[in-house]
């Protein structure tokens, strides 16, 4: 028996598996919001003595870099260990893991069935090819898979943190308006559930963008704003002009990262996109200009065309935990 978990700077969510029922059928599951606990194990316990189940081992994806069995978490105030987790879980020592969050996404990958992704660019896939992994949750996270021999191994990256590439004039703008609040200007500034109110921010008080007064309360009071900009961005009736030119930049961004990291790793195998914030927005990765800025790679645009391209729509984090932890031939 087996807890696993996606430990996200929003939403945890937790369940069991079992080796025969496999990582696509958890015996129970449940989802909590990170903030309202001082730390995972507080979670974990609570989750327990309700599922009244003992697992054995555990395996949770967390996120932020997992170094030497240890993680501090980059959009919460908790640090996790795995030998402090093991003691207060009452569980062998070698029996808790944890590792990076895009890591756990990439585990998934390869165990996907048809139902769990959606299609935006069927492309060539070159079979036992590379494959990048993108992210957008609360924070930006990317990781990448390549074949080794048999099967295909993850590997984990902090690549959401690199420096933000303007591609537009606007682009270039928003970048200078990003200086002012910050020294370092990452993409997960501009491409993650933190980034799209600074687009918003940019929109209303550089370009002057009309706000609508009612929307702009309800952004202004929000715990997360950037459910609120999208949800006005996609209403059938009246939507905010705004909110509209906001995810629009948002999904020029995003396209535009995605296909960095499909050439830094010649991802030929596909590329897939996960995270809450893509499921939220999908609607808009399926218009002509998500594709648009992805081939947007000068003499690489006909290879970026080829690219398969997916919207993964399953908890691909907890699937790829149960994964990690089901599979004793696991490399952690």
């Amino acid at each position: 028996m087996l807890i696993a978990g996606d430990i996200g700077g929003t939403k945890t969510e937790l369940a069991i598996f079992s080796s025969e029922a496999g990582p696509h059928f958890p015996l129970a599951q449940e989802k909590f919001h990170s903030a309202d606990y001082p730390s995972l194990q507080a979670i974990v316990k609570e989750f327990l003595i309700r599922t009244k189940q003992s697992p054995d081992k555990a395996c949770f994806a967390v996120a932020g870099p997992v170094i030497d069995g240890r993680v501090k978490t980059t959009n919460l105030p908790w640090v996790m260990e795995e030998a402090g987790l093991a003691r207060a879980l009452n569980l062998n020592p070698h029996s808790v893991h944890l590792i990076n969050d895009l890591e756990a996404i990439a585990r998934s990958i390869p165990f996907l069935r048809p139902n769990d992704v959606q299609t935006i660019n069927a492309g060539v896939g070159v079979p036992k090819g590379a494959i990048a992994v993108i992210a957008p949750g609360t924070g930006l996270g990317e990781s990448f898979l390549t074949w080794d021999d048999s099967s295909y191994v993850a590997h984990s990256s902090e690549g959401g943190h690199s420096d933000f590439a303007p591609t537009d004039d606007r682009q270039i703008r928003l970048l200078e308006y990003m200086r002012t609040k910050f020294d370092h200007v990452s993409f997960e500034h501009v491409c993650s559930g933190i980034g799209i109110p600074h687009i918003y921010g940019y929109l209303r008080d550089v370009e002057h963008m009309a706000e609508t007064p009612d929307v702009g309360k309800l952004i202004t009071s929000a715990s997360d704003s950037s459910i609120v900009i999208i949800n006005h961005a996609f209403v059938t009736q009246n939507p905010s002009k705004i909110c509209s030119a906001t995810i629009d930049v948002f999904v020029s961004i995003l396209a535009s990262e995605a296909a960095n990291l499909a050439l830094k790793v010649l991802a030929n195998g596909g590329v897939y996109m996960a995270g809450g914030v893509v499921l939220n927005i999908l609607a808009a990765l399926q218009r002509p200009a998500f594709m648009q800025s992805f081939k947007r790679k000068g003499r690489f645009a006909e290879l970026m065309d080829k690219i398969p391209i997916h919207v993964v729509v399953n908890m691909a984090g907890l699937t790829g935990a149960a994964v990690a932890g089901l599979d004793s031939s696991t490399r952690f």
